[in-house]
């Protein structure tokens, strides 16, 4: 049955139900009575659970923070060593050899299902700043998306944008469990941004994905455990069961983005085995984790950003352990992001960067990843030519996933490379523009001639706070200290604000991003995310 009908079968809203933003325009058509009813359900159900699987993180920290180090766990070790498999992955996502990745605003969504890419994820996560219009207006463009009537016309070209006939798989991707949704409150309280932006999806588009021989498919991001893997599955089950669907239906794809869940990829498959079709190699969000994890580690510094690429043996052991990890579970191996856009207006510029994304998918093809991640459309055809080459069928789930285990240490060597000044430069004025951006309801913006999102801003904020802590020497600069990092942000302030002008730099609210990443960079402990100070501003 559609959600359309469903929804005029509704009860009463409950007055412990408050929407606080505007409803205005379609709104009130994606948060109908009985959306909200599901919605309240969900969060009551599993409120104290995330409560608690919030502070299981902290308290493992802590144990990090005081010098222990993340390990394979011994009470799971019979996961790890048993032989089973996950159900296999349904039709249209057997071959995801090119996925496109990007905010859901309409003219992206449109642009990015007729990309020609096999699968488009539809991102509330880190590529969208989760603005109250974002969001909801997101989910309504997506269900016109899954019904096949979304339209586009671009007020300044006046281009009609609308679907092609054959359109890429619709994967969504939810916020992760840490983020809140402050204008939905269930019994007084802000309710879980994931399951805001999972619960509403499901709601309206299951039935109606079913309906087109697809079915409803999710990307989950940031896990830190098993646990939470298994959270995850309990409100799968809920919600099926809510929506009168059979078990199963509701399909996942875990991003293994931070350090302690690389080494739970087995626990986090059997948990979600009904569920899941496969693990990706969220490197962004990993190579930050890998920082914030050890940020007590004095031996754990990162060089540069730009040194710290998939060729550095701890980035190479976690892909390498992803891969035979999925294969040996018959799960998909997914490759991860380049953040290499197209350059225009100079050739050359642009053929290097061509380049550097033809390098990295050719490694993860011949690797035996089963697809990867791109984020302009211009670059697809790269990507396809590299996975064609090498994996004739729809994915590599046959390939042998013997070999020498990858240890414990392998995962945790510490990249090799330099900290300079051109890096602290560099990771400073990205973030404060990515703060910016995000702060006037942008979450995804090429800076530089790279795609930049929450991501790749935390790596800038944490590796500025993991050098100044423990006092990283620049050659020439002497170590990282707050005078440096004051006087290094002064002047890139300075130079962007010549560059762009006062009315452009008060619009763009780059005061208010400038001080937030300053207060963050100078704080005594790493603040666990970026976007939970930005979101007291946005």
């Amino acid at each position: 049955m559609d959600s359309t009908h469903r929804s005029t079968e509704a009860r009463p809203l409950s007055p412990d139900l408050q929407v606080v933003g505007s409803l205005e325009g379609n709104r009130s058509a994606v948060l109908t009575p009985a959306a909200l009813q599901f919605l309240g359900s969900l969060e009551r159900r599993f409120r104290e659970r995330r409560a608690a699987l919030l502070r299981a993180r902290e308290e493992r920290q802590a144990t990090f923070d005081a010098g222990a180090k993340p390990d394979f766990l011994q009470e799971t070790r019979a996961i790890r060593e048993a032989h089973w498999r996950v159900r296999s992955a349904p039709h249209d996502l057997q071959d995801r050899r090119v996925e496109i990745t990007g905010p859901v605003d309409r003219k992206m969504v449109i642009n990015a299902l007729n990309s020609g890419a096999r699968v488009y994820m539809a991102d509330f996560e880190d590529s969208t700043s989760p603005t109250w219009g974002n969001l909801v207006d997101g989910q309504m463009n997506l269900i016109d998306a899954v019904r096949g009537r979304i339209r586009h016309t671009d007020g300044d070209s006046g281009k009609t944008y609308e679907l092609n006939e054959t359109t890429a798989t619709l994967v969504v991707r939810p916020r992760g469990l840490h983020l809140d949704e402050r204008h939905l409150l269930v019994d007084g309280s802000p309710m879980s941004g994931a399951l805001f932006d999972a619960g509403l999806y499901l709601f309206h588009n299951a039935h109606a994905l079913i309906a087109k021989n697809t079915g409803p498919y999710l990307y989950l991001p940031k896990l830190e455990s098993h646990r939470e893997a298994r959270w995850w599955n309990d409100v799968l089950l809920e919600a099926q069961d809510l929506l009168g669907l059979p078990l199963g239906t509701v399909r996942v794809t875990v991003l293994i983005e931070t350090l302690p869940a690389a080494f739970e990829m087995d626990e986090i498959l059997f948990e979600l085995r009904e569920h899941i079709v496969g693990l990706n190699c969220g490197r962004w969000d990993y190579i930050f984790s890998f920082i914030k994890t050890l940020r007590g580690h004095a031996s754990a510094v990162l060089p540069d950003r730009s040194q710290v690429g998939m060729d550095q043996p701890f980035l190479a052991a976690y892909s390498q352990l992803l891969i035979r990890t999925c294969h040996r579970r018959g799960a998909h191996a997914m490759g991860g992001m380049a953040a290499q856009i197209p350059v225009k207006g100079d050739a050359e510029a642009d053929a290097a960067a061509r380049q550097r994304v033809r390098n990295d998918k050719r490694r993860e093809a011949r690797n035996g990843h089963d697809g990867t991640w791109v984020a302009h459309p211009g670059l697809i055809a790269i990507a396809l030519e590299e996975f064609d080459a090498v994996m004739p069928g729809q994915n590599q789930l046959h390939l042998d996933t013997e070999g020498e285990a990858i240890t414990r240490d392998e995962l945790l060597a510490v990249p090799s490379g330099t900290v300079t000044h051109a890096g602290l430069a560099q990771n400073l004025a990205v973030g404060v523009r990515y703060t910016a951006a995000w702060l006037s309801g942008r979450g995804c913006v090429p800076i530089d001639h790279l795609m930049e999102d929450a991501a790749t801003a935390e790596i800038s904020r944490a590796q500025v706070w993991q050098w100044r802590r423990h006092g990283a020497v620049i050659e020439g600069n002497g170590a990282v200290d707050e005078a440096l990092i004051q006087r290094v942000l002064a002047d890139e302030m300075n130079t962007l604000r010549t560059d762009i002008g006062d009315v452009a730099w008060t619009r763009g609210r780059f005061d208010e991003a400038a001080r937030l990443f300053e207060r963050l960079v100078l704080a005594r402990d790493l603040h666990p995310f970026l976007t939970l100070p930005a979101y007291e501003l946005l």
